[in-house]
């Protein structure tokens, strides 16, 4: 196990090192600086002004030295500083991550909740009308868009309802009853999203399950129904639910900018989209590298999760 990991962290190397060049590359593509945006916002200024200006923020030299500079500063833990605020970067992520983290785990676990006793329920009713209302719930969530839900739970429970606030961010060591009510209808619009995808991979999963020999078996040495669904069935089928459930997590990680934006939460990928729409480099290069990073720590944590699950798999 220790050697695959080893392995796997090796190859991330890589993979992370093309992440920062392709969004290095994607954003001096993009027409326009910060400078040109500042010069936006004061008016007339002069042509030397703006050639000061792009000295003072580096983009002067060329692209290839621009992001060696940046990649050796990132390799000992230095994002940069934002060209708007003149913060460090990583100060903003180190704030802004647990909130994206807290909605990204709030959501999935509001979908796990949902989907497994869901997708259980239509398995061994298969054919009739529990599987036909699970197919249906199921078609509604991948139907709906998350933000389109989340303006629609805003119109219900804040403000017919006034159950819940319909915005903001109160972190939770400030007062955790805020913090929970904050963040639970951004959660929802989310979590039922990821719900209806997994409960048809749980079903589907679930099904093949049931008609393999050692069920079989199982039931046929008088053991419970229950037993054998939940003890033999279950475990094996969550293995591809684990792995749906790992690549969803990643990118709830770095997808949910929308529904940061819709309730206003101070999340990373709401950082992340200031940051693009003001070309602030530093501060979208290290909110996508800390996302990556992010998304390659789940992935190995859902193969440590298989040999959890299933103890026939084994890394050598």
């Amino acid at each position: 196990m220790l050697i695959f990991l080893g392995r796997r962290v090796l190859l991330a190397v890589p993979t992370l090192l093309g992440v920062a060049a392709i969004v290095f590359l994607l954003m001096r593509a993009v027409p326009g600086d910060v400078v040109t945006n500042l010069v936006g916002l004061e008016g007339n200024v002069s042509v030397e002004r703006m050639a000061e200006l792009r000295r003072m923020f580096g983009l002067d030299l060329p692209v290839h030295e621009q992001f060696g500079q940046w990649l050796a500063a990132a390799v000992q833990g230095d994002l940069g500083s934002s060209l708007r605020t003149g913060r460090p970067v990583a100060t903003d992520l180190a704030l802004r991550f647990p909130v994206t983290l807290q909605l990204t785990l709030s959501a999935l676990t509001i979908a796990l909740a949902i989907a497994v006793p869901l997708g259980v329920v239509a398995a061994l009713h298969r054919g009739r009308w529990p599987d036909g209302l699970a197919s249906l719930i199921a078609l509604l969530g991948l139907s709906v868009p998350g933000f389109f839900l989340g303006i629609l739970l805003i119109l219900a429970f804040s403000l017919e309802l006034r159950w819940l606030p319909p915005a903001g961010y109160v972190a939770f060591s400030e007062d955790p009853v805020e913090n929970l009510r904050h963040m639970v209808l951004p959660a929802l619009s989310l979590g039922l999203v990821l719900a209806a995808a997994t409960t048809r991979i749980v079903r589907s999963s679930l099904l093949e399950t049931l008609h393999r020999d050692y069920v079989r078996t199982a039931r046929a040495k008088g053991v419970r129904e229950g037993t054998v669904t939940v003890r033999h069935a279950l475990r094996t089928a969550l293995i591809p639910v684990v792995t749906v459930v790992g690549l969803q997590f990643g990118q709830l990680l770095g997808g949910a900018v929308i529904i940061e934006q819709v309730f206003s939460l101070p999340g990373v990928g709401r950082f992340a989209l200031e940051g693009i729409n003001l070309r602030d480099y530093p501060v979208v290069q290290g909110a996508v590298l800390l996302i990556a990073v992010a998304f390659v720590a789940v992935n190995l944590l859902v193969d440590v999760a298989y040999a959890l699950i299933d103890p026939r798999v084994r890394y050598g």
